[in-house]
């Protein structure tokens, strides 16, 4: 099999090995992993870090020679009905974590929608707050990268079309999540061909149509290969930040909404099995 994407660093949600940050770093050396979408260490998500833990925490990527692609913030992932005003103060909080840890790019949503109501019938409060963030995001040169997650506002192509025609640009960009969309009933190959122009990141992350149950990449129906294939041919160099979701690790059930229970409970041999299925897909084995 020849190579893709041959130049994308490979990225990664390391709190999925394990809680401790410094066997996320071991198993991350032993991988040859140099990047870690950073969401959370030690216990302690990454919005509640303190400058003095963000300092150290960075201090011991460094000495490992791993450096921070994205900061995997949990910003817009709540109801659009909640306190906004509050959220804006962790979105600050954010933004400082990510100065420390030498990255500009932010990970993102676009607010819950109140089940059974149209999304459309929340669009303009979206935007609202939508606006607030990027505009704040431009204040302190830093990007925001939405993510399409199940249940928001930007869950399926046509809306993250939405948020990317209202906001593009040097503050707001788009990151593609493969599983995701296959979760929301998406085709992936029509998202892609939809978001093309604005794709700045990709989550690695296979999922199935009938089930919604996240799988090693490839093994899916996101059709990760035919998607990396056009990216390469796109000339993509961005990240491929692996989101195994294989294993019922530490802190799920606080990351993803409804969360299920993963049959695999050993994080760090899920993690692995992710990791060999996405190199198979590069051609990297």
């Amino acid at each position: 099999m020849r190579k893709i994407l041959s130049n994308c660093p490979v990225s990664c949600f390391a709190d999925e090995i394990s809680v401790s940050l410094d066997r996320q770093i071991q198993v991350l050396n032993e991988l040859g992993i140099k990047f870690v979408e950073f969401r959370s260490a030690d216990g302690t998500g990454v919005a509640d870090f303190t400058d003095e833990q963000a300092k150290e925490a960075k201090k011991r990527l460094d000495a490992a020679g791993i450096r921070v692609s994205a900061v995997g913030s949990p910003i817009g992932k709540i109801g659009i009905n909640d306190d906004f005003e509050e959220h804006m103060k962790k979105l600050g909080r954010i933004e400082r974590i990510a100065d420390i840890f030498e990255t500009p790019y932010i990970r993102m949503f676009s607010f819950y929608m109140p089940e059974h109501l149209d999304p459309k019938d929340s669009r303009d409060e979206v935007m609202r707050r939508m606006e607030c963030m990027v505009k704040e995001a431009q204040k302190n040169h830093l990007v925001l990268l939405h993510e399409n997650e199940k249940g928001i506002y930007g869950d399926n192509a046509a809306r993250c079309l939405d948020l990317m025609k209202e906001f593009y640009g040097d503050h707001f960009k788009a990151t593609f999540d493969f599983a995701n969309f296959i979760q929301c009933g998406q085709n992936t190959l029509e998202a892609y061909e939809m978001l093309k122009p604005y794709i700045e990141y990709v989550h690695v992350k296979d999922a199935r149509l009938s089930d919604g149950e996240v799988v090693p990449a490839g093994t899916g129906d996101g059709q990760l290969l035919d998607i990396f294939e056009k990216l390469d041919a796109s000339g993509y160099k961005g990240y491929l930040s692996l989101e195994p979701h294989l294993a019922n690790f530490a802190g799920l059930a606080n990351l993803e909404k409804d969360a299920a229970v993963r049959a695999e409970n050993d994080t760090e041999k899920a993690f692995c099995v992710a990791y060999r299925a996405l190199e198979g897909l590069l051609g990297r084995k």
